[in-house]
């Protein structure tokens, strides 16, 4: 590695040598002299160009440096897009963007290798100031927008990266299982290693273990919790152990993981925190507090933080997040304050999924939240109308649910849809008539060991009306019998306090409870059943009616009482 870091405006013009290795890409190695080739012609063929104004995506990271700085010597406005889903790329075109790169599946250009016949544009130095780059994410009301930034800002940050671990990285290849196309990435893998003259990776690597084999000698791992926390007893520690620095970005890291991490492998994940309109503002490695890069100030007014970054054109932003900040001037974070969420390190707005979802005609209102898991998912509890309602009798949940996964498709990555839904005849309103969130929240992330999947709940004064499905993979029934396995009718009874509990409150009203009464056990109830569960709530008398049904078919019925 040269001991050179450039500026980026430098970085095509570097003395390097024509052998210094730029990336890894399609099995090979790229080096300075086929880099600069590559960009001088593709600037040239882009500023002969009428347009002004790119949208840029690409699967692999090399090809798209070479866009970017072709782009860039072209002096075009350089547009990154978070994906290439078609109703991204009608946003973008909206804002006068011309697609470049991969946004066609069926056309696969690779744009690193092909530079056809044009005359070599005569590259000079990047203007700090004036050259720009936008990032096109979704802002904190849930509608995609352009973050303007020049690339003076950039190379401020990619200045305290190389300040802050550039000794402890020295020549180490950068690979990554997270996007360029996204502000991390796009720093840590792409103009940070460009500036220090570290070879990058091309590839996106899907998990752990082809990163691992993709290590040619020493590397880093640019990663994201969502990655890190999936990492098992089976995951490749002996690779990841020899690893100089494993970065994580895109939300907080369980602790769980960071413990695993280290005992397996002895790694301490270095943790940043940022977003794009910010870029970097703090790290952490050894506990839970977070420190400021250098150059960051934090101030609050009413419980408002207010961050000051040298990153900034207005050097002052107000941060979604809360945090307490500490006496040695460190940090600790609460959570966020708006509803934009990361899934699988994509960035989610709650709110514009619930608008997207609403805007179909056969949904009528639409709740989004997060489940928390060794996979972060996305659930979705939706009211249908009279469409839909017609539409579910016609076709059947499954259908629908496709169909709604189909429609979010066009703007949302398929990591970040709906996993887990719920259908609804109204949304359930707390006291003080706002939507009850905890209760979604429950039936929607029930322990399918030991309850059973709710896949839609018809509510009505005193009665509850919900469709179950019953697990395979309940605990009860391997040993409920060998070979003939079906559901107990302890379990039955036990299914019916959960939900009475959820719906009626059974637990906060000093009502023990008492008997059973008039219990009929007529059906047998096997993995895989689908039923209706009838609840009924009496408050007066204290009775709970219950009954589990399908079609005319009855399974078994009765009634709890609780002392008043």
């Amino acid at each position: 590695m040269s001991n050179e870091r450039l500026a980026l405006p430098d970085i095509l013009l570097a003395s390097r040598g024509a052998a210094t290795r730029i990336a890894y890409h399609a099995g090979r190695y790229y080096h300075a002299d086929e880099f600069y080739a590559t960009v001088s012609h593709r600037a040239g063929q882009l500023q002969a160009q009428p347009s002004r104004r790119y949208a840029l995506f690409t699967e692999d990271a090399y090809p798209f440096a070479v866009l970017l700085f072709a782009l860039l010597h072209a002096g075009k406005q350089v547009w990154i897009a978070g994906n290439n889903r078609p109703g991204t790329a009608q946003q973008l075109q909206e804002h006068g963007c011309q697609l470049i790169g991969d946004w066609d599946p069926g056309k696969t250009v690779d744009y690193a290798l092909e530079a056809a016949e044009a005359p070599a544009l005569p590259l000079s130095p990047l203007s700090l100031q004036q050259t720009q780059l936008v990032i096109f994410t979704s802002g904190s009301t849930g509608e995609p927008k352009p973050i303007e930034k020049n690339l003076g800002q950039f190379q401020l940050e990619v200045a305290t990266l190389e300040q802050q671990w550039g000794a402890l990285l020295g020549d180490a290849e950068v690979l990554a299982t997270v996007s360029h196309q996204h502000i991390y990435g796009l720093l840590f893998r792409v103009l940070w290693p460009l500036s220090a003259g570290r070879c990058f990776h091309s590839p996106t690597y899907l998990n752990p273990e082809t990163l691992a084999n993709a290590v040619h000698d020493t590397a880093c791992w640019v990663a994201s919790p969502a990655h890190l926390k999936r990492l098992d007893q089976g995951s490749p520690w002996r690779s990841i152990a020899g690893l100089k620095a494993v970065f994580s970005s895109g939300g907080a890291l369980p602790e769980t993981a960071k413990q695993q991490i280290k005992t397996c492998s002895g790694q301490e994940v270095i943790e940043i925190y940022g977003s794009s309109e910010t870029g970097g503002i703090a790290w952490r490695q050894h506990d839970s507090h977070w420190q400021l890069f250098d150059g960051m100030g934090l101030n609050t007014t009413d419980g408002n933080w207010q961050l000051h970054s040298p990153y900034l054109q207005s050097h002052s932003f107000q941060l979604d997040d809360q945090l307490s900040l500490q006496a040695d001037g460190r940090f600790i974070l609460h959570g966020r304050v708006d509803r934009i969420v990361k899934i699988e390190e994509k960035r989610l707005s709650l709110s514009e999924l619930e608008r997207r979802l609403v805007d179909m005609p056969w949904i009528a209102e639409a709740l989004s939240l997060t489940l928390v898991k060794s996979r972060d998912v996305v659930a979705a509890a939706v009211v249908l109308t009279e469409t839909g309602l017609a539409q579910l009798k016609a076709e059947g949940r499954n259908t629908l649910v496709r169909q709604t996964r189909s429609h979010l498709n066009q703007w949302f990555d398929t990591v970040v849809l709906p996993r887990k839904w719920l259908l609804l005849n109204t949304m359930p309103l707390t006291a003080l008539g706002k939507i009850d969130q905890p209760l979604l929240t429950a039936l929607l992330d029930s322990n399918q060991r030991k309850l059973p999947q709710v896949q839609s709940v018809c509510i009505t004064p005193g009665n509850v009306e919900l469709l179950l499905r019953v697990p395979e993979e309940l605990v009860y029934f391997p040993d409920h019998f060998a070979g003939y396995p079906i559901l107990p009718g302890v379990v039955q009874l036990a299914w019916v306090e959960h939900f009475g509990k959820l719906f009626f409150a059974l637990d906060k009203l000093s009502m023990p409870f008492s008997q059973l009464e008039v219990v009929k056990f007529t059906k047998t109830i096997h993995p895989g059943d689908e039923l209706t569960l009838s609840l009924n709530w009496k408050a007066i008398s204290g009775k709970l009616y219950f009954n589990f049904s399908s079609g005319v078919a009855a399974y078994s019925s009765g009634r709890m009482i609780y002392e008043k």
